[in-house]
This record gives C-alpha cells, structure tokens and sequence, in this order.
C-alpha cells in the first residue's frame, strides 16, 4: 500500500459517519497523521489482528488501534490492552509485521466508557476493515471481532485476566 493509498483511506475514514460512534479522526489532525504514518509504517505486515473497536483510552485518544496516547507521547492515558498487545508483540519480535486494526475503528462510547458497537456500526465499517486484510493472515481478538471475521482463527481478547491466553494464544495461531 502506498503512501496516497493511506492520505486517501485515512480521508474516507475521517468523512465516515459510522452509526453513534466517536469519529476521533474527524476532528483531529494529529489521529489522522498518526493513522497514515502508521498504515504506510505497516504496510507489508504479512498478518493483521483485528479487535473490537477503538477503546476510550486507546485510539479514541491517540488515532492509532491498539495504542494508548502513553504509548507515543509519554504522557496522557494508557491501556491495559493496548500494553500487553504491544508487550507481547515485541517478546515475539513481530511488531513491524503485524497491523493493528479493530471492527469499528471509531470509538462506541463516551469519553470515559466503552460500549459493544452496534450490528449497524459493525456493517458500516466493514468497507474499511475488507481493505486492510486483503492478502494478509487475519487472526480475530476476542469474540466479536471472531464472530465478524466467521472463519479467522481467533484469540482472546487481553483484557480482563486475558493476557496469558492471548499471549499463548498468539504463539499458537501464528505458530510461534
């Protein structure tokens, strides 16, 4: 994928209404920076694990899936899940060749809260999610992401007493 391929999808995705989710990319030059320069960084990962949607403290913040604002900048929120799924990327020496990317990239949920998407978020950011697992091994984080990915080998989502088995999990999907 090429750098305008990015501009262009991070664009759309900025322009999306996507049911009653925060678009945290609308508002905020910096998410879409940090999304673009983060697909084109990501670009030839051969696998892509896809989560549920973007957490509060996580992308909702920083525009990047699975990252807390801790996580670039030193300072701001961080998140558990977004933690240990770059913890064991690393110990796994995979992180350059693995996308992060959830369901419903914008975030279900208030400021402080996260809320499960609704079907209609699920299907209204499908277009988005059917562009970034072509030619790439799909493995689906935990049961809504498995359920929409019907097929992908899955794992369990790290949050709540789940970063042992996501970790083990991992491992054994991508046959570590």
């Amino acid at each position: 994928m090429a750098a305008c391929w990015s501009s262009s999808f991070t664009a759309e995705l900025a322009a999306a209404r996507i049911g009653a989710t925060y678009n945290q990319y609308a508002d905020s030059e910096l998410r879409r920076e940090r999304l673009r320069a983060y697909l084109d960084a990501h670009s030839a990962a051969s696998t892509i694990l896809v989560g549920e949607a973007a957490g509060y403290r996580g992308a909702r913040v920083s525009g990047v899936p699975f990252t807390s604002e801790r996580q670039l900048s030193g300072a701001g929120p961080a998140e558990a899940t977004a933690t240990i799924v770059h913890r064991v990327l690393a110990e796994l020496g995979i992180e350059d060749d693995v996308l992060l990317w959830n369901v419903v990239p914008t975030h279900p949920g208030t400021a402080t809260s996260n809320r499960r998407p609704t079907r209609a978020e699920v299907a209204a950011s499908r277009p988005f999610l059917d562009q970034l697992v072509r030619d790439r091994r799909v493995i689906a984080v935990g049961r809504l992401a498995a359920a929409v990915l019907d097929g992908a080998p899955a794992v369990r989502h790290p949050s709540h007493g789940g970063a042992a088995p996501f970790a083990e999990g991992l491992r054994h999907r991508l046959g570590l």
